[in-house]
């Protein structure tokens, strides 16, 4: 998925400390070391990046249709497709674990679940199912 022009990282460095990067022994919800400065984005390792991080697609920065203010640090949620699923999910950071419930984010995840989608929130280990009726509760 390549980035749509004016979509871009710029100072969201969100998926560096939400996202587990196994190689590196970072656990979710940890800032990666290697980002250069949380908030302005950039990464001190980039050439050298593990391979989850080369084939990480943020779906923002490929989506034309997603609004500016769904960028992940604006709303504490990263939107992810699962590759090998047919579930969509809003990644949240531990610290801020219900952000996927803030009025915008909750309206797009709503509207993916009317579409046929598996909406899941997750926030470290847990996570909630989200119903295209606005339902939603903890998966177990």
């Amino acid at each position: 998925m390549l980035a749509i022009p004016g979509k871009a990282c710029g100072e969201c460095s969100f998926c560096c400390k939400v996202l587990e990067i196994a190689e590196l022994a970072k656990s979710a919800g940890k800032l990666c070391e290697h980002c250069l400065n949380a908030g302005s984005g950039g990464c001190g390792i980039y050439a050298g990046r593990p391979q989850v991080c080369r084939d990480y697609e943020c779906l923002w920065k490929g989506d034309r249709d997603m609004s500016p203010r769904l960028r992940p640090d604006r709303t504490g949620a990263i939107l992810m497709e699962d590759p090998d699923s047919d579930e969509y999910r809003a990644v949240c950071d531990p610290e801020k674990p219900f952000a996927w419930l803030t009025p915008l984010v909750f309206k797009h995840l709503v509207a993916m679940a009317k579409n046929g989608r598996i909406v899941v929130a997750k926030a470290g280990l847990k996570s909630w199912r989200i119903r295209g009726n606005g339902q939603w509760g903890p998966c177990v």
